[in-house]
């Protein structure tokens, strides 16, 4: 500027105080006003505050703005201008204050705007507040508050007064250049006003420390309840452009600049950008997308009629987003497009859905086909069904027109009517229901379906049922599998032991009924030799045997009884409303008929049958103790020559409790040391020597004597013959060890043996270990066999003969004769010795049978290399006949009966011609057991 415009400017006689600033806010110049008030020092100082004002003003928008400096007494309040040379620049700034003595424009300009001026005044802590501030909360000059700034913090809002401080704090700090902020003050009636602060620090100290800080407080009420209505507004807007999945957008062609509202760019997953073009978007877009929106760009401009098209895009995440958008075209006089107005749906999750729907369809097929599965609507005015693939295929039909009647003439009489009655219900409100039906394909096969049928009533449409089926045939096949296996025997279609029990119980609660006391009879047949048939023929002759049984008895009984097989070969008979000659009558016709000889191949097969009867009442109420009475009764028939039935009696209940006492008294008996052995010698006829010795059990029962032909079967059955047989040939081996160490001569020690023992296949080991434990020779022991126990032909029994051979332990056949003698198991097995039964022995002098048979089996134990001992001998007369039919050894009481070890001893002293002791009798006439 010309320094002489500004002196002629400075010295004009004007009532307002002006000062001229250079760019950079520092004076220049003051007229006498200005000077008077010291002006130049507060611009002066004061010139960064006004930096913002300066600014503004330099950027053109504006002429002049107001501006506030503080004086002497009083704030100065007046107008800043720029001074512009004539290309637009600025050259300088005046600052006039136009009232330097009173308030001025200034105050009212601010007044008249709505805002309050305060001036803090830190050092003093003192806070100036304008009327126009204090009338802006409701207070006057006299019941201002107090000017602290703890005064005036007590007017914010509990929930506003931290954050106040903070903002404070931190322009005091220098952290930051402006203190602003918005927050309720209280009005003096209690109520709370938005305003705006804002406020500058405006003097420091010489250290730089804050003085002074001026601001302004203006009432934004009306503002934030303006700000409150377009938030509710754009919520609004936003929440049905959100459930609508929606977003509306613009575009001018000709300058190829649109409005893209910012959840667009959230949609697509583009950071949002300003002044974007279309061009732009077409960069972003995958080259189909693009190509979309060029073609339908191209179909606007031809026909000038609005298009839909779909984008394929993928979201930020990568996956795949579907769009449908609509655009319509505004166009002016000439046809020309000058706005395109459009919107974008977000269809992702509806195509997703129908993705989904077709997905679990075809899945519901898939299933429906694996599952067996079917479908079925039912008309219920004109009875038309509609039915599925499925359904057909489960029903073995063609797909094609069909009626519910002629769906339900494949089923059964019981069937249609269950599903008709469910109809009925259903018609007429019931609940749905579930049904198993049965039906014939027409090739003949049985089917059976699971039926769900229910009512289905929707607005809008007709009511109508639905029915889902699903086969279960094969679980019905199975169920009736299991109900056959668990209630019924595979082999012979009879009842087995459990529906026995279950109609058993329900005859005997009919017959406890009845009024008459008519009778209940049950029957226990067994089959004898029925187990030789199996061992000696095979698995496949016996099951024929059983069948066989099974068709017999059928034949003998009347249709109201009750029989079947309760396993092995038992069978078991319920005879209603008869006593025990009714009940002995049957009993001997089923023998009578099960003793036929069956054809099996080449073969004749016979067995004979023993029978046990029990009567209700005599015998027992229940199932349990009838059947515990039928077995001991047939327990006793067959041991009194089989092929003949029995009656239970008190005898045979009284041997019942013997033989439970019995083997009672045998648990434990081996631990008490109850058991000892006595020994019998075997002489040679040839030349009187003793080449065996044979130890006997004997049981000392507290209780009374016991006979090893008693105990022993009961300890066979029990399970104590196993630990028993072998501490006896431990026992009897050590005792031969002992013997031997004495000098005493005698070859072999002979141990009886059960077949329970033979079949355990670690028994013949076990024995040579018993044997080398007592330092007894296993070829020196010798194992006496029931014929029986050879029958049981088994790899177990061969194993054991193969390791007795091994070691050298011999084998006799005691009993021989008596059993089922069978020349094929004794040429087998390693035999070394036959004994003859003692009842041949006793009879062979006076009955010629017995005799012939004697002299028979001592031929033929010679005959197979067997060396033949008679057990029983008790005379002379006796020896000198077995003598003369070449038997070899001879056990009897001709010559001692059995002894205890010290006793034999003696005998064998005695035998040998060494001395013995005095009052020894070497052979007794008394029998001893």
């Amino acid at each position: 500027m010309d320094p002489g415009a500004i002196a002629s400017l400075m010295q004009h006689p004007i009532d307002s105080a002006l000062l001229v600033l250079d760019r950079d806010g520092m004076p220049l110049a003051a007229n006498p006003a200005a000077q008077a008030l010291g002006l130049q020092d507060a611009a002066a100082r004061y010139a960064p505050v006004l930096r913002d004002l300066r600014e503004l003003l330099a950027a053109g928008g504006l002429q002049t703005l107001p501006c506030s400096l503080p004086g002497p007494q009083r704030r100065l309040d007046g107008w800043l201008r720029a001074v512009r040379a004539p290309e637009g620049g600025v050259l300088a700034y005046t600052l006039g204050i136009p009232d330097p003595e009173g308030n001025g424009r200034w105050q009212v300009a601010l007044d008249s705007a709505g805002h309050g001026l305060w001036d803090w005044d830190i050092a003093a802590n003192r806070i100036f507040r304008s009327e126009s501030w204090l009338a802006m909360l409701g207070y006057t000059v006299e019941d201002a508050p107090d000017t602290s700034l703890e005064s005036a913090l007590s007017l914010v809002h509990p929930d506003d007064i931290e954050r106040v401080r903070q903002s404070v704090r931190a322009h005091l700090d220098g952290r930051s250049d402006v203190y602003v902020g918005e927050h309720r003050v209280r009005h003096c009636d209690g109520s709370w006003r938005w305003v705006r602060d804002s406020g500058r620090v405006v003097a420091w100290s010489a250290d730089g420390r804050p003085l002074r800080m001026v601001g302004t407080h203006t009432a934004i009420d009306e503002q934030k309840q303006l700000e409150g209505e377009l938030r509710k507004q754009q919520s609004l807007l936003e929440e049905i452009q959100r459930i609508a999945a929606m977003v509306p957008w613009s575009w001018d062609p000709r300058t190829d600049t649109g409005w893209w509202p910012r959840d667009l760019y959230r949609l697509t997953g583009h950071a949002q950008r300003q002044h974007d073009t279309a061009r732009a978007w077409l960069r972003r877009l995958t080259r189909p997308a693009a190509a979309t929106l060029r073609q339908a760009w191209r179909r606007m401009r031809r026909d000038g009629q609005p298009v839909h098209f779909d984008l394929e895009l993928e979201d930020a995440q990568g996956a795949p987003l579907h769009l449908q958008a609509w655009a319509r075209p505004e166009q002016d006089g000439h046809g020309h497009i000058v706005r395109v107005l459009g919107q974008v749906q977000d269809v992702t999750a509806q195509r997703r859905a129908d993705a989904l729907l077709r997905w679990r369809t075809e899945l519901l097929d898939r299933v429906s086909s694996l599952g067996h599965i079917g479908g079925c609507e039912i008309e219920p005015a004109g009875r038309r069904v509609q039915w599925t693939e499925e359904c057909y295929r489960i029903h073995g039909m063609p797909p094609g027109p069909l009626t519910l009647d002629d769906a339900l003439a494949l089923y059964t009489r019981d069937s249609r009517e269950a599903f008709e009655g469910a109809l009925q219900r259903l018609a007429a409100g019931g609940p749905p229901e579930q049904l198993e039906l049965c039906f014939y394909r027409h090739s003949g096969q049985r089917v059976w379906v699971q039926v769900l049928v229910e009512m289905d009533s929707r607005p809008g449409l007709a009511p109508r049922l639905v029915a889902l089926y699903r086969d279960i045939t094969r679980e019905r096949e199975t169920s009736e599998r299991i109900e056959l296996l668990s209630h019924y025997d595979l082999l012979t279609g009879l009842p087995n032991r459990f529906l026995l029990r279950a109609q058993t119980e329900e005859a005997i609660a009919a017959s406890q009924d009845r009024a008459d006391g008519s009778g209940l009879a049950l029957l226990l047949l067994d089959l004898d030799g029925f187990k030789s048939i199996n061992d000696s023929f095979g698995h496949a002759a016996g099951d024929a045997m059983l069948k066989a049984a099974a068709g017999r008895m059928h034949h003998a009984l009347g249709n109201g009884e009750l029989f079947g097989r309760l396993g092995g070969d038992e069978f078991l008979v319920v005879l209603r409303g008869a006593d025990h000659a009714a009940a002995e009558a049957l009993a001997g016709r089923l023998i009578a008929a099960l003793s036929e000889p069956l054809a099996f191949g080449s073969e004749q097969l016979k067995v004979g049958a023993s029978a046990g009867i029990a009567l209700l009442g005599s015998d027992g109420c229940v199932f349990d103790d009838l059947l515990r009475a039928a077995h001991a009764a047939l327990r006793v028939a067959r041991e009194r020559g089989r092929n003949s039935w029995q009656l239970h009696n008190e005898e045979i209940q009284r041997q019942t409790r013997r033989r439970l006492e019995i083997e009672h008294s045998l648990r434990g008996a081996l631990e008490r040391e109850e058991f000892t052995l006595v020994y019998q010698p075997q002489v040679s006829i040839r030349d009187g020597q003793a080449p065996g010795v044979e130890a006997l059990l004997r049981w000392h029962r507290p209780a009374g004597a016991c006979h090893p032909a008693e105990f022993i079967p009961i300890a066979e059955q029990c399970g104590e013959i196993v630990r028993l047989g072998e501490w006896v040939i431990a026992q009897a081996c050590r005792q031969a060890v002992a013997w031997h160490a004495a000098g005493l001569d005698f070859g072999r020690i002979a141990v009886n043996v059960s077949g329970v023992q033979l079949r355990d296949r670690g028994f013949a080991e076990r024995v040579v270990t018993l044997c080398q434990r007592a330092g007894w020779p296993p070829g020196r022991l010798e194992l006496e066999l029931t014929e029986s126990a050879l029958i049981l032909d088994s790899d177990s029994l061969r194993h054991c003969f193969q390791v007795f051979e091994r070691n050298g332990v011999q084998l006799a056949v005691d009993d021989f004769g008596t059993g089922f003698s069978n020349l094929q198991y004794l040429n087998r097995f390693p035999v070394q010795r036959l004994k003859i039964d003692r009842s041949f022995v006793t009879d062979m002098l006076r009955d010629p049978n017995a005799g012939e048979v004697t002299q028979a089996i001592i031929h033929i134990g010679h005959a197979l290399g067997m060396r033949v001992v008679a057990e029983g001998v008790e005379t002379l007369e006796e020896q000198a006949q077995l003598a003369r039919w070449g038997c070899d050894e001879i056990q009897g009481y001709l010559y001692t009966r059995p002894l205890p070890p010290r006793e034999l001893a003696q005998w064998l002293r005695h035998l040998s011609g060494e001395p013995v002791t005095t009052g020894w009798i070497p052979n007794l006439a008394g029998r001893s057991h």
